[in-house]
Formats: structure tokens, C-alpha cells, sequence
């Protein structure tokens, strides 16, 4: 587990830092609008691409699946699928990418000012869309092949050119949020490469044939897009949820928003370091389906759980302790503090309440189990989030929390019921 998890954190874990360096850059320029820009702009992007993250969770646990059953021609069919439906998904978003922008901008409803700057950087975002899909569909290939060094490699170099180049862009050349945009897609394009070489190291090493007919012709899509449809509806109401938090957020106002979106970089330090033992759990209980070995599947699930707990208690203990400063190194600006300050608790109590969604939808992933994954995340988000932010709307933004705090919660409940459903001998 740990030779799975450890780089993957470590991957992870840099993904967030790029966030909250963007945030930093934002944060410490002259207006302070560009820190909401720089909000909505991700939201938007965020709301399509991440969506697309099926292309990796699917690719992992169809891959895991092959792996395990030693069918190395099996692993090559899923990496063609994976990328020719990578690149015509990217084709499409970049050919309405005015319609994207303008929707998302309508039902974000947020300031004409901020509007203008966020509208900067999609436009310029919005052409690293294709390498970050692809990347997608690699990281969740090497994962399924139980491989975490390579997308360890291909994420840190990715992200530590994100920020050099934001750095150099903005601190330098002074294009502001224009630089951030354009750091990005560099940095997408050249972690492609490092994965692309990758690659061809695991072909070499798992010798297999490809076989055209099964990456080309629509109807040996079957599987994969059975899967992946169920991923893509889960991803997509998940990407809603956030979304939705950022829209309210804004309609209390750009402190309100800003406070939220730096408060939102905490969630995603803590997702994308639970996502490690995630990763791992997709590709031993991937493996353990393809053997069908229910005793690697048991212990895969116990020993992950055990320490997503323990992470997920010190996260609790590290924002109580250096929350407030994590703050005051953000952003200079002294209201948006002051409000972050005071929705800090929401941060507090997350990472006790999200731990469990985080395992289990590693575990479903591996066990190609998307249905359930679909409609655990639906009754999270249309029997508990929506209603419930709907009854708390007089609480204002401490409502709004609260609502998303009962989804998380929601997530791990309905997944756990469904878990204890899965029945290896007959998957």
C-alpha cells in the first residue's frame, strides 16, 4: 500500500500548492479583485475539466483489473480507448470554449470586474485542456499497473514548472493573471512528455500485442463507457457541489468569495493527501478483483481506512493549531482574513467528516463499482446538500458550510451501506 500511497501524496500534495501559490500571487497584488478572478475562472474550467476525471478513475480500475488477471494485451486496448476519447472530449470543450465561458460566467453571476479578469485567464487556460486530459487518462494507467513513480514524476514536474513559471510570469513580466493562465498550460504540455516516455518503459517491460479492432470500433467501447458514464455523472454532481459553494459564496459579496476560495485550497491540501491511500486502494482492490482474491481485497480496504483515519486526525490537529496563520500567509488583505478566520471551524471538522467518502471511492473505483458511486453521490447531493443549504439560507455563509459539511457526510454514509453489498465471488 505504502509503495502505491507515498508518491501519490507526494504528487498530490504539490497540486494544492499550486493553488495556494496562485491564491499567494493574487492575494499580495494591488486589487484585490483578482483574487476572485482567479476563483471563478477555476470554477468554470474546473466544472468541465474535472468532470472528465472519469478518464483516470476509469482507466485505473479497468486497468488494476487487467493487471491482475496478467492481461497485457487488455492494458494496451484500455490506454488507446482512454486517449482517443481523451482527445475528442478536448476538441469539443476548445471548439465552444466562448460558450463555457459565458455560461459559466452567467451562473456564477459574479461582478463585471471580476468577470473581465476571470474571461483572461479562460481564454488563454483553456488551451492546456488537451494535455490535462490526456494526463488523465496516463496517471490512471500507471496507477491500474500499480505504478506510482511515473505520475509522481510527470505531477511534480508539472507543478513546480506551474509556479516557477507563475512566478516569473507575474513577478517579472508583470502579465498578472494572464501569466498564471499561461504557466499553466506550459506546464500541462511538458508533464504530457514525461508521461508519453513513461509509457513506452511499461510497454517494454509488459510485452503484449495491440489490437486495433478493439481500440477503434465504437462497439468494444462498450465496457468503458459503461463505467465511465456512471463516473462521469458522479464527477460531474461533485464538481456541481463545489461550484454551487463558490456561486453562493459570491452572492454574499467578493470578501465572502475570497474568504471561501482561500479557505477552499485547506479542502483540497486534505483531498489530495486522502486521495493517496485512495489511489492505492484503486489499484490493490483493481488487482484483487482480477484474481479474485477476496482476502487482498479485505485487507487492501482495512489497512487503508486505518490510515486515511490517522491522517485525517492530524489534519484536524494542524488546522486547529496553525489555521489562523496558514491565513495571514495567504493574503495580506486584512477583511478577507478576518473572514476566513471565521469560517475556519468548517475546515476543523472536514477532514473527520470527508475521510470516509475518500477511501470508498477508492475502493469502488478498483472494483469498477460506478453505479454505486453515481448514486451515492446523487442522494448526497439532491436529498442532502440542496435541501439542506435551502433550509439554512438564514444562517447566511455559515449555512452554506454547514450544508456541504452534512454532504461529505452523506457521501461516506450511503457509500459505506453500498460497500457492505459487494460481493467479490460474484463481481
Amino acid at each position: 500500500m505504502w509503495r502505491i500511497a507515498a508518491p501519490m501524496i507526494l504528487s498530490n500534495i504539490s497540486i494544492p500548492l499550486v493553488g495556494i501559490t496562485d491564491t499567494v500571487i493574487t492575494g499580495h497584488l494591488e486589487n484585490p479583485e483578482y483574487l476572485a478572478s482567479i476563483a471563478v475562472a477555476t470554477t468554470i474550467i474546473g466544472f468541465f475539466v474535472a468532470s472528465m476525471n472519469f478518464l483516470r478513475m476509469g482507466t485505473t480500475g479497468i486497468t488494476a483489473q487487467y493487471f491482475g488477471a496478467k492481461n497485457f494485451d487488455g492494458f494496451r486496448i484500455i490506454l488507446g480507448q482512454t486517449l482517443l476519447v481523451a482527445i475528442s472530449i478536448s476538441f469539443i470543450v476548445i471548439l465552444l470554449q466562448n460558450q463555457i465561458n459565458q455560461i459559466g460566467l452567467f451562473l456564477i453571476g459574479s461582478q463585471e470586474s471580476v468577470a473581465y479578469y476571470a474571461s483572461q485567464y479562460f481564454y488563454i487556460r483553456i488551451w492546456g485542456i488537451p494535455a490535462t486530459l490526456i494526463n488523465f487518462s496516463l496517471i490512471g494507467w500507471f496507477i491500474g499497473l500499480q505504478n506510482a513513480s511515473a505520475p509522481l514524476k510527470m505531477v511534480i514536474v508539472t507543478n513546480i514548472t506551474n509556479i516557477i513559471l507563475s512566478l516569473v510570469f507575474v513577478l517579472i513580466f508583470q502579465m498578472q493573471i494572464k501569466g498564471i493562465a499561461l504557466a499553466s498550460v506550459i506546464a500541462e504540455i511538458l508533464g504530457t512528455l514525461i508521461g508519453f516516455i513513461y509509457v513506452l518503459k511499461e510497454l517494454k517491460r509488459y510485452k503484449g500485442q495491440w489490437i486495433s479492432n478493439k481500440i477503434l470500433k465504437l462497439k468494444e467501447y462498450k465496457r468503458f463507457m459503461q463505467i465511465n458514464i456512471n463516473l462521469f455523472i458522479r464527477t460531474l454532481s461533485l464538481i456541481f457541489a463545489f461550484a454551487f459553494l463558490t456561486a453562493q459564496g459570491a452572492r454574499y459579496g467578493g470578501i465572502v468569495l475570497g474568504a471561501n476560495a482561500l479557505l477552499m485550497n485547506f479542502q483540497n491540501l486534505l483531498a489530495y493527501v486522502l486521495d493517496g491511500f485512495a489511489h492505492a486502494a484503486e489499484a490493490l482492490v483493481g488487482k484483487a478483483v482480477g484474481k479474485k482474491d477476496s482476502k487482498l481485497f479485505k485487507s487492501t480496504v482495512n489497512i487503508c481506512l486505518r490510515w486515511s483515519v490517522y491522517i485525517a486526525l492530524i489534519f484536524t490537529l494542524f488546522y486547529i493549531l496553525l489555521g489562523e496563520n496558514l491565513i495571514y500567509l495567504i493574503t495580506h488583505h486584512q477583511n478577507i482574513r478576518d473572514m476566513a478566520i471565521e469560517y475556519l471551524p468548517w475546515m476543523i471538522v472536514s477532514p473527520i467528516v470527508s475521510v470516509w467518502s475518500f477511501l470508498y471511492d477508492g475502493v469502488f473505483t478498483g472494483a469498477t463499482r460506478s453505479r454505486d458511486m453515481r448514486n451515492a453521490m446523487l442522494v448526497s447531493l439532491l436529498m442532502i446538500f440542496l435541501p439542506s443549504w435551502y433550509l439554512l439560507q438564514p444562517l447566511g455563509n455559515h449555512g452554506l458550510w454547514l450544508a456541504f459539511t452534512l454532504f461529505m457526510f452523506s457521501r461516506g454514509v450511503t457509500m459505506h451501506l453500498l460497500y457492505r453489498r459487494i460481493n467479490l465471488s460474484s463481481d
